[in-house]
């Protein structure tokens, strides 16, 4: 009997070990850098043998080939510039609880023991944290991608937003970043861990219109210097200082094609008009929507530089920087300390600028029709693959 105990127990040992690792990788958006991000972390991880399970909303998979598991049940609040600021906010809010009820659903349902968070969140955490921390207590791992290890920005009193930080961090064991940083938990965290993974470049389809004929289509001249402002219109790219800049540049034209992200957010009128107060219109280009990744490899085309003139208070890895880095397209860039500073420092990928400072980013804004620039994009690309995150993420949640 004991024999046969023995034979049966090594049995289930080895059935164990040939079984996939398994993980939920809950990403509770749809598209954009966050949702690009997951997607091609989810990829990875799953190349490498994980079997990934994303959790996330309708349309979520439009135009992205997936190899993974996909479960589209969470809700997205539409954005609507037109929403007052106090409706919104319910908006969202209700939102955030709503998806964390399913995550919790999902989880115990489905029995995941190991659960990626795509973005590491900390909106109204006292609320819905204490579930998670339970189930962490039960055995369930919970790790999360920081994307922005500073939070800053606070949302009601400052008890509350400290509060809200630490709840958010209280039930994880592993916090993945893309720069080493010590998170401000607020409260001790003795069983969080903190890894460093690089940030890979997004892959895109290839343009459909070369540079000619997008400036054409763009009306814009074929000899200017053109700076592309890509992606979602956020008040901590500096929009209103390129604009202030192009007044000392008369060489360099601007094209910002994007979504505006809130209604809490300078919006596209606003920035036209200090473009015509300015006397620059006429070197400014607008294409006022969420431009799809089919089309996107048109604007880089079309452009010099990609700006990203963050100000000092940005301190994350930058995902335009990423798609830049898919076209090989320099960027003219600041920040405060970050992921995206070291990176453009240490592989030359661009043109620096101290952020907030208009007399530093009209000086880069003259080295763009000055400089002749020599990224080393080769050795970045080898440095920052998805290949390389998805296996510490592997390692750390699976031990290897």
């Amino acid at each position: 009997m004991g024999l046969r105990g023995e034979n049966s127990d090594d049995g289930r040992k080895v059935e164990s070990a040939m079984k996939r690792p398994a993980l939920l990788y809950y990403a509770p958006f749809t598209r954009g850098g966050l949702a690009d991000y997951a997607h091609e972390q989810a990829s990875a991880l799953q190349r490498l043998g994980v079997d990934v399970t994303v959790l996330t909303a309708p349309g979520f998979s439009q135009g992205r080939e997936v190899a993974y598991g996909l479960q589209e049940s969470l809700v997205v609040r539409q954005e609507r510039s037109q929403t007052a600021r106090w409706l919104g906010r319910l908006q969202t809010a209700s939102t955030i609880l709503k998806n964390n009820r399913i995550l919790a659903r999902v989880i115990e349902a489905q029995k995941h023991a190991h659960v990626l968070l795509g973005s590491y969140a900390e909106y109204l955490a006292p609320l819905w944290a204490g579930t998670f921390r339970r189930m962490a207590d039960c055995g369930v791992v919970f790790g999360a991608v920081v994307h922005d290890p500073v939070r800053d920005y606070m949302v009601g009193p400052e008890f509350w937003h400290r509060r809200s930080v630490a709840d958010g961090y209280s039930y994880l064991r592993e916090a993945f970043v893309h720069e080493a940083v010590t998170l401000a938990t607020f409260r001790p965290m003795p069983g969080l861990h903190t890894t460093v993974i690089p940030h890979g470049p997004y892959p895109f389809p290839a343009a459909t219109l070369n540079r000619e004929a997008m400036r054409k289509k763009m009306a814009l001249p074929d000899a200017a210097v053109v700076l592309l402002a890509f992606g979602y219109l956020r008040d901590n790219k500096n929009l209103h200082l390129a604009l202030q800049a192009l007044c000392h540049n008369q060489e360099i034209h601007l094209l910002v094609a994007g979504q505006e992200q809130s209604a809490g957010q300078r919006n596209f009128e606003y920035y036209q008009n200090l473009a015509r107060q300015l006397g620059v219109e006429s070197r400014c280009r607008w294409e006022r929507r969420f431009i799809p990744r089919e089309e996107a490899g048109n604007y880089f085309e079309a452009c010099d530089y990609v700006l990203l003139a963050y100000g000092a208070a940005f301190r994350s890895a930058s995902g335009v920087l990423n798609a830049a880095a898919w076209f090989r397209k320099p960027c003219l860039a600041s920040a405060g300390g970050s992921n995206l500073k070291s990176v453009v420092q240490r592989y030359g990928l661009g043109l620096w600028s101290e952020p907030d400072d208009l007399d530093c980013l009209s000086d880069a804004f003259r080295k763009c029709t000055q400089v002749r620039l020599r990224p080393d994009w080769e050795a970045y690309e080898k440095d920052h693959s998805w290949e390389q995150n998805a296996v510490l993420v592997r390692d750390h949640f699976f031990g290897g």
